[in-house]
């Protein structure tokens, strides 16, 4: 009897054991798949600064980049659609969303299918922007400003950026090559990004004014918003705002109103307006949601960049000078004929209404500086 009950001992004990490894085995498994039971890891935050082109998103990613702890890449993506540019958008959106989770991971040799051989830092779209890329260990000395760091640091293998990728707090990249979120699904899902979205919106019919004083550098860009399609040039421009706009409502209304489990507190709205009539108190709360205190430094740089008084000419389209952010804004209701703002008010109509953007009925109405077009607090 005794040996009889050793030997069921031994059997029920390793049944036990066994069937608490498959227990294991299948909850690491179904938390990897999972987003419901993945809680992302504290530590290292990823960014997705997402935005459509003159948005105002050269300056919020320099927002991003004057921070210490935030390695800054400015629209990565472009290189996928020079590299593409005989494609539509659609096509390119996995390949974009594939060379970002790589990136995010400081793994920079998935550029080497966009860039020449032996690339340096100064391959990459825009390097210079960024200020970790013109500071050690991405380069021997920090530069005061981008013409300091293109002499001293352009020599710089890609190996370096990797580097200094991997000792930085926050990873933020820009992009303006997203017309959806579902293709970010899968970076959103990951539990080793802790991947969180700031969507930048502006109002359409300043973005049309901004396009207009730059379309010629924007022309490959459109080609691939409208999927390669035959569109005359006098239709062209409001035919890629409209897929701009319809873009911002399908981001924004999938984000508020059907969310996924795994997008909640990942995501957040900013209009540009906001920003520019309470530049401090708009990113303090951008920074705040990002996991980012201010600075001293960074807050005066905000001030001297939003209170200074330039204008903003067709020359500095993606250089970043002091302006009066607020004046800027609002430029296109002085600038634009009033069938242009009609025109853009009727391809825009969903997005300009839930994103809170008053549209005018005459063209008094619009040149009317003292009627607010902003609807207050978020849309």
């Amino acid at each position: 009897m005794r040996k009889h009950f050793i030997v069921n001992f031994k059997t029920t004990t390793l049944l036990v054991i066994l069937q608490g490894a498959v227990v294991v085995l299948f909850y690491s498994w179904y938390a990897s798949v999972s987003p419901h039971h993945s809680a992302p890891p504290e530590g290292k935050v990823h960014i997705l600064l997402l935005s459509s082109w003159r948005s105002g998103s050269s300056f919020m990613g320099q927002v991003f980049s004057q921070h210490p702890s935030v390695f800054y890449l400015m629209e990565p993506a472009w290189h996928v659609w020079v590299k593409n540019h005989k494609s539509g958008a659609a096509v390119l959106q996995v390949s974009v969303r594939d060379l970002l989770w790589s990136l995010y991971k400081c793994d920079f040799s998935v550029m080497n299918a966009y860039l020449p051989e032996n690339p340096r830092l100064s391959s990459l779209f825009m390097w210079a922007r960024s200020q970790a890329l013109c500071s050690p260990p991405a380069c021997t000395v920090k530069s005061a400003n981008e013409s300091q760091c293109h002499q001293e640091c352009h020599t710089q293998s890609l190996k370096k950026a990797e580097e200094a990728c991997q000792i930085y707090t926050h990873v933020v990249f820009k992009e303006t090559r997203f017309f959806e979120l579902e293709s970010l699904y899968p970076l959103l899902q990951d539990p080793n990004l802790n991947l969180c979205v700031v969507h930048l919106v502006r109002d359409p019919r300043a973005v049309m004014q901004s396009r207009e004083q730059s379309a010629y550098l924007l022309q490959s860009d459109s080609a691939i918003v409208l999927e390669q399609r035959n569109v005359s040039d006098a239709e062209k421009q409001y035919k890629v705002l409209q897929k701009i706009c319809r873009s911002h409502l399908h981001i924004y209304g999938r984000a508020i109103f059907d969310p996924p489990p795994f997008l909640e507190g990942r995501y957040k709205l900013v209009r540009f307006e906001d920003v520019t009539r309470n530049p401090v108190t708009e990113l303090n709360n951008i920074y705040e949601f990002a996991g980012l205190k201010m600075t001293s430094e960074v807050e005066e740089w905000i001030h001297k960049m939003t209170h200074g008084k330039g204008k903003g000419a067709w020359n500095e389209a993606f250089t970043i000078t002091s302006r009066n952010a607020a004046e800027v804004s609002q430029a296109w209701r002085t600038v634009l004929p009033h069938s242009k703002v009609r025109r853009i008010q009727e391809v825009c109509k969903g997005g300009m209404l839930l994103l809170g953007y008053r549209t005018v009925g005459s063209e008094e109405e619009q040149k009317r500086l003292d009627i607010d077009l902003l609807v207050p607090g978020e849309p």
